[in-house]
């Protein structure tokens, strides 16, 4: 990928902005890697207090036997996966959980429903768990799949602070990895999601074959929404057994922490989320992704289905690092 030599991207503002072009996109990740790592970390410190990280957990709710054909997903009933499918958790069973996450230092509670779209029942058994959580002094966050206006106003109602909703990919590749719901479906839930005045949490996957012009595409795709996502996760993908993306090349690390780096400059206010794949990063890797603006992650052993790296593994890294768990911005 070259830089278009008219553009000088070291040089841009790091004000907030919706109408990012491809070439202005491209220039950033072809910078040199220490100058886009040098020009995130800046614009990271301008928004945020670089050495705090916030952290979230997240709790399968609702496993497997899911409609939909994610190529990634080893939860779709389509795949011999070898996961145990699951029916919706009890609420006391989701508060438990909920409380040793707020114990072990998260802020924000996350629980994931393997559904296309749930049934209005299922949404009141959602609520529930939201309700209890606060209660906890949590924040709570939901990904349930598609929305219907009804519903999306129940979850807000409910008191629900952020929604999760990934477009996963760009546009152009999002049907080599995904049949069964069209990219307009996935921004139509997050217009919905945002119109009912709840916070949106959306990133992407990358690692599934897609190409560097796919990846800026995403990373356009959330930045020109008429407002940012609070929360961008940036997911590197888990091969699993049984899934048709199992055996695709293994992404180059560096491009992954490019990616995060890109993100950061393009949604200067977002937290950006270590997600999914943190479990095949070493501790320096995570530690360059930090410095180009990551301030998020996911802890637990589990992130629904794969493996997470245990979280007395990421105090460690945090204290030898100096990071804190927190959630200051100066934004």
């Amino acid at each position: 990928m070259s830089a278009n030599p008219a553009i000088n991207p070291i040089q841009q503002s790091s004000s907030i902005r919706h109408d990012w072009r491809l070439d202005e996109v491209q220039a950033l990740y072809a910078l040199p890697f220490n100058d886009l790592v040098f020009k995130a970390q800046a614009i990271h410190r301008e928004h945020f207090d670089p050495n705090e990280i916030q952290v979230s957990s997240l709790l399968s709710i609702k496993t497997g036997s899911c409609s939909e054909d994610c190529g990634y997903c080893p939860q779709s009933a389509r795949y011999d996966s070898d996961l145990t499918p699951e029916a919706l958790m009890p609420v006391d069973a989701v508060l438990k959980a909920a409380r040793q996450a707020r114990d072990q230092g998260a802020s924000r509670f996350c629980m994931g429903a393997a559904w296309r779209q749930p049934k209005d029942r299922d949404i009141e058994r959602v609520v529930e768990m939201v309700q209890g959580v606060k209660a906890l002094g949590m924040e709570t966050c939901v990904t349930l799949g598609m929305l219907t206006d009804e519903q999306t106003a129940r979850l807000k109602e409910g008191g629900l602070d952020y929604y999760n909703h990934n477009l996963d990919t760009s546009e152009d590749y999002y049907s080599e990895v995904i049949t069964t719901r069209t990219y307009q479906d996935r921004l139509d839930t997050l217009a919905r999601v945002r119109d009912a005045g709840i916070n949106v949490c959306c990133g992407g996957i990358v690692g599934m074959g897609e190409s560097d012009v796919d990846r800026s595409k995403l990373l356009i795709e959330l930045a020109n929404l008429p407002k940012h996502p609070e929360s961008v996760p940036i997911n590197m993908l888990v091969q699993v057994e049984g899934t048709p993306l199992m055996g695709t090349e293994a992404l180059d690390p560096l491009v992954f922490i490019r990616t995060i780096a890109v993100a950061r400059i393009m949604m200067p206010g977002s937290r950006v989320r270590l997600s999914a794949g943190r479990n095949n990063m070493s501790d320096e890797m995570q530690a360059l992704c930090f410095l180009a603006g990551a301030n998020s992650i996911f802890y637990g052993d589990k992130l629904l289905t794969t493996d997470n790296p245990m979280t007395n593994h990421d105090l460690r890294l945090f204290e030898r690092l100096g990071l804190r768990s927190g959630g200051s911005s100066y934004a």
